[in-house]
């Protein structure tokens, strides 16, 4: 059995060791489910959790077929779940397991057995069953992968309207339990308070902290949190909105309540729907944070953000900010400094996790390696880019152009070959813009003959990219693709692969430069093959081009024909 010890080893582990060039960890049992995008991606981790949940369905359906625990220690999320109920006598434990199982109509009917019958339910159990009817709007939840949830999420995405789904009915079980209570404690009143903020129920959750006050029963930090939440929705102008944040604030106070993260992270996201005051009070507000001690969460500056993205104030500076976004900010600004402290952020414990889905991760990362592309040292930008791609990071055909202009700019285009096979990797071999690119720049200078060499096995293997047939539409050869090729060719000595190329003009109807038929009569001409020579001449007569009578000239001159 792991112990303490044995599992923080394995924790550091984790996180020490770590393979920055591996796939995703869920997709290394089938390398064939390797994802090169991030469509893939997302279409594979879609594929793997339904298939989860089926076979949850399918387990938690048949649980009698499932009832030998071969697991040591005990794993239970890989046995059935205990749907049914047990036990069927009017007790307080019965009434327990219910709630324990979420069964909301199943509690309230054993409650209400329970108060017929004289037993007394303890105020713990109260506590927890006005919990579970508030939370749920007295109503059975929905259980994973039903019929309901199903026809939720297909055909369009989630709306508010969705997580509002209930809405606050009059004279509900909460209420009706909470009127039979003989003392009502600030849990009580917390339960009933935050249900009916969670289901709209705005006015008459003021009203019964109203009652709480009347009652001279002292509020918690919980239901201040709540009514912070219900305040814009309370009231419509600006002023009064913030008038009574204000208010409630002041009470908190004089109740004597400290505030939490999720108070001011209620105010400021209250800030946000209201208007010209949000961006003075935001400030405010994190200042107060500061002096009280609460350090802001990504939530925090989230609301922040959205606040001074409505002024058109785009320059303020966050230490921490949503990810997305903020990268969004620094890649606008060309701030590379502080598009670096929001990736320090993402690399903290698990805030990788508010990155997001596999595309709005995909959306920061690119943000993030283009501001890199752009204001870093090339030497810094491949460690980055071993260092995220593919683990992290499947970068677009505009991304890895990025990048071959980044190698260009500080002259290391002896990179390009490496380059080309993650192209190749990532399935953007045929995106016909990249790939001439990357033969643009091979062939636009001569380079020593070791790159020469290596530039001219990169071109054979783009070429084998031409007319391939993947199941995905592939390359049509231009004019520009096969010059480049061919120059490559000739520059590295390969002269009968670059006269195949040349070749490739005529059955695919494109017309050579002057410039390349010179290179070809230079190569004739080092390697004394006048035959090859006139043949250039008459495929440059064929091809009409004004140079054929230079051509000429020179190999009468050249050679002895």
């Amino acid at each position: 059995m792991f112990t303490r010890v044995s599992v923080c080893v394995l924790h550091f582990l984790l996180f020490s060791f770590q393979d920055p060039t591996a796939h995703p960890y869920h997709f290394q049992d089938d390398p064939y489910l390797s994802p090169r995008t991030s469509s893939e991606f997302r279409l594979y981790s879609l594929s793997q959790e339904s298939g989860r949940s089926a076979a949850k369905f399918f387990v938690n359906s048949n649980p009698k077929f499932f009832t030998t625990d071969f697991a040591e220690p005990h794993i239970p999320c890989l046995m059935p779940e205990t749907v049914s109920l047990l036990l069927e006598e009017t007790s307080e434990e019965a009434l327990k397991e219910r709630i324990s199982l979420r069964k909301v109509t199943a509690a309230v009917d054993m409650y209400d057995q329970l108060l017929q019958t004289g037993t007394a339910v303890s105020m713990e159990t109260t506590h927890e069953l006005l919990d579970l009817i508030c939370l749920y709007c007295d109503r059975d939840p929905v259980q994973e992968g039903g019929q309901q949830e199903v026809r939720r999420r297909k055909g369009r995405f989630r709306r508010a309207s969705d997580q509002l789904r209930f809405t606050w009915k009059e004279n509900c079980n909460a209420e009706r339990i909470f009127n039979l209570l003989p003392e009502r404690d600030t849990q009580c009143y917390s339960a009933l308070i935050r249900g009916m903020v969670k289901h709209g129920a705005y006015a008459k959750a003021f009203s019964v902290y109203t009652d709480m006050l009347n009652n001279r029963v002292t509020a918690d930090v919980h239901i201040f949190n709540a009514l912070m939440a219900a305040a814009p929705d309370l009231r419509d102008k600006y002023n009064e909105r913030w008038d009574l944040i204000t208010e409630l604030l002041n009470q908190m106070r004089q109740q004597k309540v400290q505030p939490n993260l999720l108070t001011f992270n209620g105010v400021l996201k209250a800030l946000r729907r209201c208007g010209f005051l949000a961006k003075t009070q935001a400030l405010y507000t994190l200042n107060e944070m500061k002096a009280m001690g609460i350090a802001p969460s990504l939530a925090s500056f989230d609301h922040v953000l959205a606040v001074f993205s409505k002024t058109g104030k785009r320059g303020v500076r966050f230490q921490y900010t949503e990810t997305s976004p903020a990268q969004s900010l620094c890649l606008d600004n060309k701030d590379l400094d502080l598009g670096y402290k929001v990736q320090s952020l993402v690399e903290q414990g698990e805030n990788w996790r508010l990155l997001g889905d596999s595309y709005q991760q995909s959306v920061y990362y690119g943000r993030f390696f283009n501001l890199l592309c752009m204001m870093e040292h090339i030497d810094v930008v491949l460690k980055w880019y071993r260092r995220l791609i593919p683990s992290l990071y499947y970068p677009n055909p505009q991304g890895l152009k990025d990048l071959l202009q980044a190698l260009d700019t500080d002259s290391r285009l002896d990179m390009l070959p490496t380059i080309w096979k993650d192209i190749r990797s990532l399935g953007h071999d045929n995106k016909s813009d990249l790939v001439e690119e990357l033969l643009t720049l091979m062939a636009r200078d001569r380079h020593s003959p070791e790159v020469q060499e290596a530039f001219a096995a990169c071109a054979l293997d783009v070429k084998s990219a031409f007319g391939a047939d993947r199941g995905r539409p592939s390359l049509e050869w231009s004019s520009s693709s096969l010059s480049h090729i061919t120059c490559l060719l000739l520059r590295a000595n390969k002269t009968p692969q670059a006269w195949e190329m040349l070749q490739l003009f005529k059955s695919k109807n494109r017309v050579p430069d002057e410039g390349l038929l010179d290179d070809f009569l230079s190569a004739c001409s080092g390697a004394v093959s006048p035959d090859k020579a006139v043949e250039l001449v008459q495929l440059s007569a064929a091809f009409g081009l004004p140079a054929t009578p230079r051509l000429a000239k020179r190999t009468l001159a050249e050679f002895n024909v």
